[in-house]
């Protein structure tokens, strides 16, 4: 590790001998109601079991354990997450209100969830994050001691985790800072280029759940020659690369990367790190990421995620996202000079998860409308707050995605295919993607159907270009920064942009939706459901919550057509069209995305085409409103749904005088120039 976050001191220190000698006599206590003695002593209990992690990393001790020692302490410390376990534990809030009833339930099960920190800061060697965890539970504990009657214990508990929120806000918001736009301060940089990769041992210095496809997925790039791990290496750096190139930004004022990569992939992420520091860019990593961001590994158990995903709705109110606020501005004033040079992030998305469709429960934890309204405020300025510092015109990013072996048993077919796809012809698709484009700057509006049990019908308004031979509606994208190859994409005009989209299925931010419909009047949504639940409301709030983000409507940022035909029948071929993530799904078939432009705080920067033609359709009537209210410009999300190719009719382009000029006809392309796309099709449909 490079420079820390804290140094170790002998206040702390006496502070998490205390507090952890007072954990490991709450089991002898019985003061409190056996039902709420039960669950202090469940998370006395996982404590215990992580402390002599934290005990043998604050002493240097973790690499001198054998694989098999450090498969059986992940054992112990994750069992709290299989099913079977989750369902009869105080971490499940379904059982933790049924036994401590809607008072107490919720709030406690929010704590022992949040607990579950402690085990990334133990393998980390984090005594004062440990510590003050710690110190969390065993006041609260105090708290439900002094009061008699639920509902004030209730208030205890909430206060003192708001208190939480509140004072440690300096400590957690600015180490997400810090540790993404200064590779001085290391997690996990280390593991990746210095640990021994031969044996699956390293996979456990995370403090990180490490299942089989971890597992596996380190086994794979063994297997494979190394020129190849050099090659998909090579294909994810300089897709970085171009994508400064391509939008016309310098990257030679950048001195800085985030590495944002699966468990299981150091291989790879250890050429791509040489490959970067070659291009004089330092890699940073970030501590205590999601589950799809940073250096992450799989979720031992998405319903538990899913049940504790609103818990801050117990404390969260205008006090405390203002806290945040401030401290996200201060430490990015303290560290502006790391921020100017910090080129954004390279992503390594992973796919072939088991589609997940979440249970709703009653007990989860909620936001109030007026919590919602606080949260589309929160993210606006916070996305205001990163754009001053981290400038949208002048960083830039890259996204690829590999298979994991949950995929199936011919996870080594696909992975190998999906190499072969990452690393298509560039300038194959540069080609027969300008045809496409040469036909669509015809036109002012594009009119999109499906077929069979797809009933999508919307019509697209086009920019008007002044000057057709140095303007184009649509960007000619190849392998930049969104890997693979295959579309070509525009910001459409809101005003005319009217009808219905409709997906049979779709797998959106890893949440599965079946029968996804939304309707769009002047580009914005005006209805909305899909068939996953039981009750339109239910479907509403699904959609609501994780599509739209809480926002009451949200404008069509993007209208794209998807040409990596090769990658729409992999999907059909393997049976895994439903597990593709949006970054391949995106290139099967024409796609919408909900939300802010593709060009989101960056639209008056120039961006061309390989043909030296100016993208022109970079802003729509929300993004422009940046100039006159920034806090009405932008939504801080962007959703793609896709139509795959076997759902979608026709194509066409309308031009001003009424012709139809056609693109696509019965999901087949028709535009000269373009028969290569339709041979993967014709040979396997």
């Amino acid at each position: 590790m490079g420079k820390t976050f804290y140094k170790e001191t002998d206040d702390m220190l006496e502070r998490f001998e205390l507090v952890t000698e007072r954990i490991s006599t709450i089991k002898e206590d019985s003061e409190l109601p056996a039902n709420i003695q039960g669950f202090f002593n469940e998370v006395a209990d996982f404590v215990m079991s992580v402390l002599p992690i934290m005990n043998k990393a604050a002493k240097g001790q973790l690499d001198a354990r054998s694989l098999e020692e450090c498969q059986k302490d992940a054992d112990s410390i994750f069992g709290i997450f299989k099913d079977s376990a989750y369902q009869q534990s105080f971490l499940c809030p379904t059982y933790a209100v049924a036994e401590l009833g809607q008072k107490l339930g919720g709030p406690l099960s929010a704590i022992f969830y949040k607990m579950t920190d402690i085990i990334r800061a133990a393998f980390a060697g984090r005594v004062d994050i440990f510590t003050i965890y710690c110190e969390l539970f065993v006041q609260i504990y105090g708290e439900c001691q002094m009061e008699t009657e639920d509902k004030y214990r209730r208030q205890g508990v909430v206060e003192a985790l708001y208190s939480f929120e509140h004072d440690y806000c300096q400590l957690f918001v600015s180490e997400r800072i810090i540790s993404m736009i200064d590779p001085e301060y290391d997690f996990y940089t280390n593991i990746i280029k210095k640990s021994d990769l031969t044996n699956d041992k390293y996979l456990y210095q995370y403090g990180m759940y490490v299942g089989e496809n971890e597992k596996k997925i380190a086994a794979h790039l063994r297997s494979i020659p190394h020129e190849d791990v050099v090659a998909m290496a090579r294909t994810y750096v300089e897709g970085y690369i171009k994508g400064f190139e391509m939008s016309g930004k310098d990257i030679s004022i950048k001195d800085t990367v985030l590495i944002e990569a699966p468990v299981g992939f150091e291989l790879m992420t250890r050429e791509a790190i040489r490959l970067f520091d070659e291009a004089g860019l330092a890699a940073s990593t970030r501590f205590g990421g999601t589950t799809s961001r940073d250096i992450y590994s799989s979720v031992p158990n998405k319903q538990c995620v899913y049940d504790h995903k609103y818990d801050k709705a117990y404390v969260w109110d205008k006090g405390l996202a203002d806290r945040t606020l401030e401290v996200t501005r201060n430490t990015f004033e303290k560290h502006k000079e790391e921020a100017a040079v910090f080129g954004g992030p390279a992503v390594i998305e992973t796919f072939g998860e088991k589609p997940f469709e979440p249970v709703n429960k009653e007990a989860n934890a909620k936001y109030t409308d007026k919590q919602d309204e606080l949260n589309v405020y929160f993210m606006s300025q916070n996305g205001q707050i990163t754009n001053q510092y981290i400038k949208g015109e002048e960083r830039s990013f890259t996204i690829i995605a590999y298979p994991i072996p949950e995929i199936g048993d011919k996870f080594q077919e696909i992975f190998n295919e999906t190499i072969a796809i990452n690393t298509m012809d560039y300038e194959l698709y540069k080609s027969i993607q300008q045809h496409i484009i040469d036909v669509l700057d015809q036109g002012e509006k594009v009119h999109v159907t499906g077929r069979g049990d797809n009933h999508t019908d919307i019509t697209v308004q086009l920019h008007h270009l002044d000057n057709p031979a140095k303007q184009t509606n649509f960007e000619n994208c190849v392998a930049d920064v969104n890997i693979p190859v295959g579309e070509v994409f525009t910001s459409p005009v809101l005003e005319g942009t009217n009808g219905v989209l409709h997906v049979t299925q779709v797998y959106l931010n890893e949440l599965g939706y079946r029968n996804l419909e939304m309707k769009f009047e002047d580009g914005k949504i005006v209805d909305y459901t899909c068939s996953n639940f039981p009750t339109e409301e239910e479907n509403k709030k699904y959609i609501f919550d994780n599509v739209l983000f809480k926002h009451e409507t949200l404008p069509i940022g993007e209208f794209a057509i998807g040409t990596n035909t090769r990658a729409f029948v992999m999907g059909q071929k393997y049976d895994i069209a439903d597990k593709l993530p949006i970054l391949i799904a995106e290139k099967t078939g024409p796609h919408f995305a909900v939300g802010d432009t593709c060009y989101s705080h960056a639209e008056d920067v120039p961006m061309y085409n390989p043909d030296g033609k100016e993208c022109v359709a970079r802003d729509n009537s929300c993004s422009i409103l940046r100039k006159t209210d920034i806090s009405k410009a932008y939504f801080n999300c962007h959703t793609d749904i896709t139509i795959p190719y076997y759902e979608l009719g026709d194509i066409t382009v309308i031009t001003a005088d009424g012709k139809e000029l056609p693109i696509i006809v019965e999901g087949r392309f028709v535009v000269p120039g373009t028969e290569e796309l339709n041979l993967v099709l014709d040979q396997n449909f």
